[in-house]
């Protein structure tokens, strides 16, 4: 079984849209600096990296499930090319009030992932910008980190609190005392 780092997608790989908007096309796709590095980080410290995302867009009808696939898909191409590899993407494409099992803060697409990679969640982390992504790990049994958005405090149960992604890596490996293995660079994290 390996370890893996789920990620949230907005707000912690890419800008988030403002309240109530929602990101449908490539072009509104903004990725956050030093995301490609937090990636390549995961890699060479041997994680999968998950990326877990709400998508209630779908349910919306602003965009379909196809152009959403293709969207993440150009998001993983994109990323690969700068050396940081997504393992796989899971969305929840359903409304806030569905009763489904994989809309977080329910653990559903973290358990299906562990299931489908062998994954073993003790050893991995939940990292996300809200304390819904923070739910969801924990109810899977994972480590959480929470990206904080701007410079506010805010409440939380994360394990961690970071300002990026980056920041969220750096404090995760330090903590596993991870610095690279085999032939990647060795990071110092300190």
């Amino acid at each position: 079984m390996r370890r893996s780092a789920f990620l949230d997608r907005d707000g912690v790989i890419n800008q988030s849209p403002a309240e109530g908007e929602y990101v449908t096309r490539w072009e509104a796709m903004h990725i956050l600096p030093g995301v490609a590095e937090a990636i390549a980080l995961l890699n060479q410290s041997d994680f999968r990296v998950i990326v877990v995302s709400n998508q209630r867009c779908v349910a919306k009808k602003l965009i379909t499930a196809a152009d959403l696939e293709s969207m993440h898909r150009r998001m993983c191409a994109s990323l690969a090319a700068a050396g940081a590899i997504i393992d796989a993407v899971y969305y929840c494409p359903h409304e806030m009030h569905s009763v489904c099992s994989c809309r977080k803060p329910a653990p559903g697409m973290l358990l299906t992932a562990a299931r489908e990679h062998d994954l073993d969640l003790a050893a991995s982390w939940m990292i996300g910008d809200s304390e819904i992504d923070i739910d969801a790990g924990t109810s899977a049994g994972c480590s959480t980190a929470r990206i904080l958005k701007g410079n506010r405090a805010e409440r939380t149960r994360a394990d961690i609190l970071a300002s990026s992604l980056l920041d969220a890596i750096q404090q995760i490996l330090r903590r596993e005392n991870v610095t690279g293995r085999g032939n990647f660079k060795q990071y110092d994290l300190s």
